[in-house]
């Protein structure tokens, strides 16, 4: 990996500071967490995807042997008057309210003291309801007469959402619009026009800890340990539901055993708050790894993109249509649509641009950000566009890319302007390392050979805030007190390094302390790859802080300026002892303007973009359709590397991620019913899956990032797809265009091609 060493600790490859925990079996997570008293519950789910509840008989379930109590909607309005949450809608109720939304809904909830007695229990209950018609498609979702909910409710966190309120007889749960230039005269003029269609299934986190909360009323009011990314948002959304100020919830999060995006905001929390309120026993609900599949998905997603382009290949115009499927409560799925839809027309220099994007209601699994955020839903469409027009026209496709690639100084489709972004040179990298220019070898039988690349990229997500406090001890350690959430991608390491650098100590002599509301302080959540610029910064300046407070403590006993005394002695010749600390707090709120209403037009859309892009190899057999990436080249613009070694694993681990929902993952349903919740049926890449894969960073800087750092955790998602797709298209000449690429789907476009389509059975 590339980047700078500074002082030691930024750009050093520092062991994971968790790293002898987890492999000795001793990292603390909720799921080993046992409380005295404590109840399990399991939950009764809904079996239809769309009706009113005219019954729920609980009756056998209460009576079963060892239950302690069945809960139903009616029990938790006497201690949540009004049930509803959500980070943009308050849409989802805690248990179903006269109406369920989707397969899987939870309905009500049995309590015991041993989970498999509640799960026996959960069985028993008997539910009746009077269906009601449902929606599934994303695109019928705009004028379907199902209407998925009676009246939105808009949170009221989200300005853009205000104009909801109220509105009756919609599945849109926000339209975003953006305008820029004169599309209509660019398309008029244009020597070239090109309009093509992609979709995505919806797919699962799947992290191997599924959901698990556990609540437990104290003198003081709740304390929640949750495997959360957003503990604060937690405990804000639990004080609004119960009418309590802050101070009255806790939450806290040890270790998580993966995220992806799927345990954000409010997930079981709620729910198990709820639970112990009534019993005022501490309750635990952990989720099986089915169960996931009826809690959050990712955004299946339609999109029209048509472009003006002239003799040369140069994209004059371009038109972006996006349709995301959000399920049946909205989640974050608003913020999806604006924040990634306004880079539909991706990483090119486009002078004339309009894009629509929708977040749609249906009948299925709400859908909410996974790793990426959107944005690969919009790479994959984007990017294989790209490449059917280069063909179309006859042009190599990685020079149509330089053609038309957005440059350092100009202006991204919103108007801002493009800093810190290095696209181009994320582009030449993924080209050197796979030889572009070089001859490239091909078969002549039915195994062919082929090759592709792509480029995406995102934006981080606007206005966040972030705070750190920084305690220095009197022996030179120091403790760090933040409320990011490492699950996994090793930020606890990253931040230890960033006070390591700024206090002139070794990254293993500071303790990160994990979240925990009434001790950590606040952050707005670890999602979106914001948390290395976000939270760095906050952690730099709160280091910085308890530096320049050492330097008056210095001052202050005598200390000539520049001796470069050990800290230790500091306390000791203003204490006479081992004694005392110094504390350094700061908080980072990075500048940003809102888009407009009308054009979506802002000059400061974001403080970061993030780049990936990716090359890939692949052998295709024409008489099974199956294929074989050979190679998979992953490179990103992550700014400074704080810790190369880290960088590279996210890179490949988001690339493997993408990897199996390009080729094999997707979920399945019939009449809103999902057919392959179970590993056995929903396949995650295996080690023998995974292909020969190179991953790296750009030599670039983030100039307003900690050291110039930024995020990592998805650009490794971004390109994979396309890049799997154009290799296929190149080896073979045929155009998939729906997620995921199955040896049947390239069997069948291959006899297409060739004249003699298969029919259906």
């Amino acid at each position: 990996m590339n980047k700078i060493m500074r002082h030691g600790q930024v750009g050093r490859s520092a062991p994971r500071l968790e790293a002898r925990e987890k492999a000795t079996g001793r990292a603390e997570y909720v799921h080993n967490l046992r409380l005295p008293g404590m109840l399990y519950g399991k939950i009764f789910r809904s079996t239809i995807p769309h009706g009113r509840i005219r019954s729920i008989d609980v009756s056998a379930a209460a009576a079963h042997p060892g239950v302690y109590r069945v809960i139903t909607a009616a029990d938790v309005a006497k201690v949540v008057p009004n049930p509803y949450y959500g980070p943009a809608f308050h849409d989802q109720p805690i248990l179903a309210i006269d109406k369920v939304h989707h397969v899987g809904e939870p309905v009500a909830v049995v309590l015991a003291t041993d989970p498999h007695v509640a799960e026996e229990a959960a069985a028993l209950i008997v539910a009746q309801y009077d269906e009601l018609p449902a929606v599934y498609d994303e695109v019928e979702a705009m004028t379907s007469k199902a209407v998925v909910h009676d009246v939105l409710k808009p949170a009221g966190t989200f300005p853009d959402l205000k104009h909801l309120q109220g509105k009756t007889d919609t599945n849109v749960a926000l339209d975003f619009h953006l305008r820029r230039g004169d599309v209509a005269k660019a398309f008029a003029e244009a020597d070239h026009v090109f309009e093509h269609t992609f979709r995505t299934k919806a797919v699962l986190h799947l992290p191997l800890e599924p959901f698990v909360s556990v609540a437990e009323t104290t003198g003081s009011g709740l304390t929640i340990h949750t495997a959360s990314q957003s503990p604060s948002f937690v405990r804000i959304e639990i004080a609004r539901l119960l009418g309590w100020p802050e101070n009255r919830v806790r939450v806290k999060v040890p270790y998580l055993g993966g995220g992806f995006g799927a345990k954000l905001y409010i997930k079981l929390e709620a729910l198990v708050a709820a639970l112990a309120l009534i019993v005022n026993r501490p309750v635990k609900i952990a989720l099986t790894m089915e169960e996931q599949f009826f809690t959050l998905t990712k955004h299946a997603s339609t999109f029209r993109i048509k472009s003006a382009v002239s003799k040369d290949g140069k994209i004059t115009g371009r038109e972006c249509e996006v349709w995301w499927n959000g399920g049946a409560y909205a989640d974050i799925g608003p913020r999806i649509t604006q924040k990634s839809g306004f880079t539909a027309p991706g990483p090119y220099d486009i002078d004339n641009v309009t894009i629509d994007s929708y977040s749609l209601y249906t009948n299925l699994t709400p859908a909410g950000a996974l790793r990426g955020f959107g944005i690969p839903q919009l790479v994959w469409a984007y990017e294989s566009h790209a490449d059917m027009i280069a063909r179309a026209l006859k042009l190599d496709p990685l020079a149509f890319r330089r053609k038309n690639i957005l440059r350092e100084g100009n202006a991204q489709a919103t108007g801002t302007i493009m800093r810190d972004a290095a696209i181009e040179a994320v582009l030449e990298q993924v080209s050197a390392r796979m030889d572009w220019e070089k001859p490239f070898a091909r078969s002549s039988g039915s195994v062919k050979r082929g090759r592709g690349i792509a480029i995406g990229f995102k934006a981080s997500i606007s206005p966040t805030t972030s705070v750190a406090i920084v305690n220095v001890a009197a022996d030179g350690s120091a403790t760090l007190y933040c409320s990011t959430v490492d699950m996994g991608q090793g930020s606890d390491t990253a931040n230890a390094q960033i006070v390591a650098e700024v206090l002139s100590i070794e990254a293993e002599a500071v303790r990160i302390v994990h979240p925990d509301t009434d001790v950590t302080p606040y952050d707005m959540a670890t999602l979106g790859s914001r948390s290395l610029y976000h939270m760095g910064n906050a952690v730099r300046l709160a280091a910085q802080d308890a530096k320049a407070k050492l330097a008056d403590l210095a001052r202050e006993v005598g200390v000539p300026e520049g001796s470069n005394i050990p800290i230790a002695e500091l306390f000791v010749k203003k204490y006479k002892m081992q004694a005392g600390n110094i504390i350094g707090t700061a908080s980072y709120i990075p500048s940003y303007v809102p888009p407009e209403a009308e054009t979506g037009q802002t000059p400061n859309a974001t403080p970061f973009w993030m780049v990936g892009g990716a090359g890939a190899e692949v052998e295709v057999d024409t008489e099974t359709g199956h294929v074989r990436v050979t190679r998979l080249v992953n490179v990103g613009d992550v700014g400074t590397l704080i810790n190369p070694r880290i960088v590279a694993t996210q890179l490949s681990g988001a690339a493997v991620m993408q990897y199996g929902f390009t080729m094999q993952e997707q979920i399945e349903t019939d009449g809103g019913q999902i057919t392959n919740a179970s590993f056995a049926d929903y396949k995650i890449p295996s080690i023998l899956d995974i292909p020969p894969m190179e991953s790296e960073a750009v030599d670039a800087e983030q100039h307003d990032g900690p050291f110039g750092a930024k995020g990592v955790g998805e650009s490794g998602t971004f390109a994979v797809s396309p890049a799997i797709a154009n290799a296929i298209d190149d080896a073979v000449g045929v155009r998939i265009s729906e997620l995921p690429i199955t040896p049947e789907a390239v069997y069948r476009a291959i006899r297409a091609r060739n004249g003699d389509p298969l029919e259906d059975a």
